[in-house]
């Protein structure tokens, strides 16, 4: 099973699921989590550029790329929503993977819920720890519940 861990990289959120999949025929990929890299991927590739605005939007439509091809690889996608900062990338890669039909896992604190509601909606689950997201892609692969 492929599975693209989407969202927040401020926490291990990421290692945990991995970790918890052991033994698991699971593949997981993920965005660049170095934020500088992911920021400047564009202009070291393709060039500097005078104004942030074209910086960024080099650095994304880079970005784009590789997450467009990860999600559409991917059989499962995970969408974390951190409680620091805003991820717009991961709202977009959410909608992008619902669009494509993808089982959609999405995971984020109680006082998201609000917020997220349409998200959750295209959701096939709506998790808060990284155990749960562990939990169900082991039930999915082998059809045992946790405990």
């Amino acid at each position: 099973m492929q599975v693209y861990l989407s969202g927040e990289i401020h926490t291990s959120w990421r290692d945990e699921i991995e970790a918890a999949c052991a033994g698991l025929d699971v593949t997981f990929s993920a965005p660049v989590t170095d934020h500088a890299a992911s920021d400047d991927c564009g202009v070291a590739i393709l060039g500097a550029e005078t104004s942030k605005f074209w910086h960024d939007h080099k650095g994304a439509k880079v970005n784009a790329i590789r997450t467009r091809n990860a999600i559409e690889a991917a059989d499962v996608v995970v969408v974390r929503f951190g409680e620091k900062y805003k991820q717009w990338n991961a709202a977009f890669d959410a909608g992008y993977a619902a669009a494509l039909g993808k089982s959609l896992i999405v995971m984020h604190g109680a006082d998201h819920q609000h917020a997220l509601k349409e998200v959750d909606a295209a959701a096939l689950a709506v998790t808060e720890t990284p155990q749960q997201v562990a939990d169900i892609l082991r039930y999915v692969l082998t059809g045992t519940l946790p405990g």
